[in-house]
């Protein structure tokens, strides 16, 4: 279907990526042209982007991958989610008189994921050496990068918090005293001191590159990396979010016991087309929920910016992300009834539920066992519901009455000409979030904050579990075959925003530019994953840019439009492969990310 877009859709047949930010795009694609891998080139660029969005990810947070691996032909899931310290428990979190947790300071830290992750990435599936994939971001980092408007927009909201308690996020974050402008040349000389030395332990070891690329784990989790985390945190208590200060559950030995592993996909077919998530410690089976309730209802024949589009997927929405609330957990912790949910009779149950108005309700689906987990996910939705009316809708300010600066994520895609598709989304370890470690020159993830304190709930805290994940990278065959891999940032987000997007182009046919270009919209009828968890009921932020009769009849249904500028909802990401040639597209929103290839 020919719609504008703002660019051409890349198209070759070497190698294509897409990312967050152009950097990274560029330094992935030079992996490809040294002759390595999707996964070598994953890798680099998901390191460099630690470097050039550090608001928005950091070697101290997370990263969780979906790829399809053309040498054994199957789908696998990477978990780089780090899980809650062995010493945070509810008892101890209610010995400190917490009734949340916060989403700054050290109390929320997890076992850092992401560079785990992306090392065991390179060993078990890249072919370059960690010398070759690393020195890009090295080089960003010691010589510097353009920062970035909103990064510089984020340190200076959290200024005078730095100055007041947080002092080593200050001495590097505020180069002579201030916050630096957009455009500047930042540099962050010991965050490049601290990969030289993982590489430098990597290389004293000699042997070929496995031999190296696990030296450089067991340093992160067990050498120098783990043990500058471990004085840190034993030696630190710093203000949050509840306004007094706290110390981190997390040590060093939390690091040593834990590691990236690869997983089974969870998936679902629909039409032609097989769509492949992580499981439910990340929120990705909402994506595959939302389908399987939308076959078959209409949003196949409606138009894409039409008003029963926009209301048939937000309808839809609302069902399984009350489903999320009730049902989703780290499995390896709470039984978590997939094979209902994602069964063709319960989509058809929950279709039933679409009417033709906005829905005011928070109605998860009734799966005999789990009365208890259901009557907590409403009671905690009636909760949200108060607060957000109580406290109003800006997420970005604390109790404190301190802007606290913007939280978000990064994502890359990479194909390449051996067959090789993948899709991550990096996250966590913002600078805005957690103190620097002065040792490191990065600061920890905060991802803790999406636990739960009410022992009952699949979400609740346990020591060496996993947070539920907002991170939601996509995978889709077609006909058995690696199609396209895709993803975005934005937390709660962003499986709306790709569904929107895989509607589009698999259903309506739009070319991958094209569906990225389209306007978006989201709702936030549901608990926000994210402190301090507010829901606000039948609200829908949608872009200017959708046909004012769609704005008119979405309000006429009940839904609570917010009209938003015409290019600020979604950062969406895709590459694709089809016959002969690799395709690529990156969203045109803030001017940022870009796609490349040749």
């Amino acid at each position: 279907m020919e719609r504008f877009a703002t660019r051409p859709v890349i198209t070759g047949t070497f190698g294509v990526v897409a990312s967050t930010h152009w950097i990274a795009s560029a330094a992935a694609m030079r992996m490809l042209e040294l002759g390595g891998n999707a996964f070598d080139a994953a890798v680099a660029g998901g390191f460099v982007l630690q470097v050039v969005e550090p608001h928005l990810n950091g070697p101290g947070g997370d990263m969780p991958a979906l790829f399809w691996d053309a040498r054994a032909r199957r789908v696998r899931v990477l978990c780089g989610q780090g899980p809650a310290p062995q010493s945070a428990t509810i008892e101890a979190c209610e010995a400190l008189g917490i009734e949340v947790i916060p989403d700054d300071g050290l109390l929320p830290a997890v076992v850092p994921g992401a560079v785990d992750a992306w090392l065991l990435l390179l060993l078990e599936y890249g072919t370059l050496d960690l010398a070759t994939v690393l020195e890009p971001a090295i080089a960003y980092a010691e010589r510097g990068h353009p920062l970035l408007p909103r990064c510089a927009d984020t340190i200076a909201a959290r200024a005078a918090w730095f100055r007041a308690h947080w002092p080593t996020s200050a001495a590097l974050w505020l180069p002579n005293g201030e916050p630096p402008a957009a455009g500047t040349l930042f540099r962050n000389p010991t965050l490049a001191a601290t990969y030289r030395r993982l590489l430098s332990e990597a290389q004293a070891v000699g042997g070929g590159r496995e031999a190296q690329i696990e030296a450089a784990r067991r340093a992160w989790r067990e050498g120098f990396v783990a043990e500058a985390i471990d004085r840190f945190c034993c030696s630190t208590e710093v203000m949050d979010a509840l306004g007094r200060p706290h110390r981190a559950f997390l040590r060093g030995s939390d690091l040593a016991a834990w590691s990236a592993c690869f997983e089974e996909p969870v998936s679902l077919d629909f039409g032609r087309w097989r769509v492949c998530k992580t499981g439910p410690w990340g929120q990705g089976p909402v994506l595959l929920q939302a389908l399987a309730i939308l076959e078959g209802s209409g949003v196949e024949t409606a138009a894409d910016e039409g008003p029963e589009f926009v209301h048939l997927v937000v309808e839809a929405l609302k069902l399984a992300m009350a489903d999320r609330e009730a049902y989703y957990g780290d499995p390896a912790f709470v039984p978590v009834p997939l094979d209902r949910l994602l069964s063709p009779a319960y989509a058809a149950q929950r279709r039933t539920l679409l009417g033709l108005e906005a829905s005011s309700a928070f109605r998860p689906g009734a799966i005999a066992g789990y009365e208890r987990q259901v009557e907590l996910a409403v009671d905690g939705w009636q909760k949200a519901c108060v607060e957000a009316d109580f406290a109003g809708s800006e997420p970005t300010f604390g109790p404190l009455g301190e802007n606290r600066g913007r939280r978000d994520t990064c994502h890359i895609d990479v194909a390449d000409r051996f067959g090789n598709l993948i899709s991550a989304t990096p996250s966590g370890g913002w600078l805005q979030s957690s103190p620097t470690i002065p040792e490191l020159g990065f600061c920890l993830g905060t991802r803790g904050q999406m636990f739960r304190l009410e022992r009952e709930r699949p979400d609740a805290l346990a020591p060496g579990k996993r947070p539920r994940t907002t991170l939601s990278p996509t995978l889709v065959l077609e006909d058995g075959e690696p199609y396209l891999a895709c993803g975005t940032p934005g937390g709660d987000q962003q499986d709306q925003w790709q569904l929107v997007f895989l509607l589009r182009h698999l259903v309506h046919g739009l070319d991958l530019q094209a569906a990225i270009d389209a306007p978006l919209f989201f709702a936030e009828h549901w608990p926000s994953s994210f402190y301090p968890r507010r829901a606000r009921p039948r609200a829908l932020a949608i872009e200017e840019r959708f046909p004012y009769t769609t704005l008119e009849e979405l309000a006429r249904r009940g839904h609570r439009v917010d009209i938003r500028d015409g290019w600020s909802i979604g950062r969406l990401t895709a590459v694709a492969r089809k016959g002969s040639f690799l395709h690529a597209a990156a969203t045109a929103r803030l001017m940022q990310a870009y796609a490349i290839g040749r």
